[in-house]
């Protein structure tokens, strides 16, 4: 996607660098667009786990290459030696953030395409597999955004105005390699020529919809506007919202969904409402071998989160309090939609109810 009219990608490796990788880091923005260069393993955990990357598929492909990057330190070590470090990289990156699945899926896939290698031909297999991984993202990413469209163009055929989407947390190209999820088909609908207006929730505590999917909307060129997160149900009631799009950090395969802390409350408001509520992601995703939501591990992150906030001070950028001292916070960063709220799921091999049966039609090839 586009910074000031340049393409970006969230990560990837400069020719002339071929043993570090770029990311954007996201804890600055909107403020600033600085890139960070990592260039070990334990660069790479940190990233992820304080979130400079985030999002489900980005940290997928962050963790990839971090195993690349671990692969990297192996080159003069016997192939026995080589794969005891990379397992122990592969611990060190699952730990990072335990809810989104994708993490886990690409650290395992990179470790089997190095399974039995040593030097050269272990480094060369790793980052070949983690470009794969980042291509192959962008690419499902970009699939969304052309079968999620259509839910946008037939609103606008029937109403004849932009369509109003209320988006929950950055579920963007920022949250990706490219594209994103939840905005991909937003992303497809304004370059079709489909008006879209987009109700940006701030997300607290982290603010990921004021600070990035804001940022991103408008180096995009698309009408959007921030909203408090308690305002969606309001919005939906007073009629102004036609479509709720959401992403997922893991999907069930019976369809349930966990996203940022806050989801579930917007898939009740739009039941009461009658308002289409859709869930937007790649199958890397889905975690397969779980059927019900409330097995899905939720992350407990710092309560400084909730009692501080990040801004601009008048070109200064520093975090003030929000609560007394001696406050003390919770901090759950996700929670759990049940499939029964939610009107469907958009993947790359296109659009489904959020049942068993309609995941499996989509991918029949694991069902059991």
């Amino acid at each position: 996607m586009l910074v000031d009219g340049e393409p970006y990608r969230t990560i990837w490796t400069e020719p002339d660098d071929p043993g570090a990788v770029r990311v954007i880091d996201q804890r600055r923005l909107p403020f600033a667009f600085e890139i960070l260069r990592v260039d070990d393993v334990s660069t790479m955990v940190w990233a992820i786990a304080d979130m400079a990357v985030r999002g489900a598929p980005l940290i997928g492909a962050a963790a990839a290459h971090g195993m690349a990057l671990a692969a990297a330190e192996c080159l003069t070590v016997d192939a026995a030696a080589a794969q005891r470090r990379l397992a122990l990289a592969a611990d060190q990156l699952r730990a990072s953030r335990p809810t989104a699945v994708n993490l886990a899926w690409a650290v395992d896939r990179v470790a089997a395409a190095c399974a039995g290698l040593d030097g050269s031909a272990l480094s060369a297999a790793a980052w070949a597999e983690a470009a794969a991984i980042a291509d192959e993202d962008a690419e499902m990413c970009a699939a969304i955004g052309r079968h999620g469209v259509e839910l946008l163009e037939e609103i606008h055929e029937r109403t004849g105005e932009p369509v109003r989407v209320l988006t929950h947390c950055n579920a963007g190209w920022l949250a990706t390699v490219d594209h994103g999820t939840a905005t991909a088909p937003i992303y497809e609908a304004h370059d079709r020529g489909v008006p879209v207006e987009v109700w940006v929730d701030e997300t607290r505590p982290r603010n990921q919809g004021a600070r990035l999917t804001a940022w991103e909307l408008g180096h995009q060129g698309i009408p959007h506007r921030l909203v408090v997160d308690n305002a969606g149900g309001h919005l939906m009631q007073q009629g102004l919202v036609d479509l709720v799009l959401v992403g997922s950090d893991r999907t069930t395969a019976t369809g349930d969904v966990a996203n940022k802390i806050g989801t579930y409350l917007k898939a009740l408001a739009a039941d009461d409402n009658g308002v289409p509520f859709h869930v937007a992601l790649p199958s890397s995703t889905i975690d397969w071998e779980l059927e019900h939501g409330a097995d899905i591990p939720i992350e407990e992150r710092a309560g400084r989160e909730v009692t501080h906030i990040l801004g601009d001070a008048g070109g200064e950028v520093t975090e003030v309090a929000l609560a007394p001292a001696a406050t003390e916070a919770a901090n759950p960063a996700f929670d759990v939609t049940p499939a029964r709220l939610v009107t469907g799921l958009i993947t790359e091999r296109g659009r489904c109810a959020a049942t068993p049966e309609g995941i499996a039609a989509l991918f029949p090839e694991r069902s059991p």
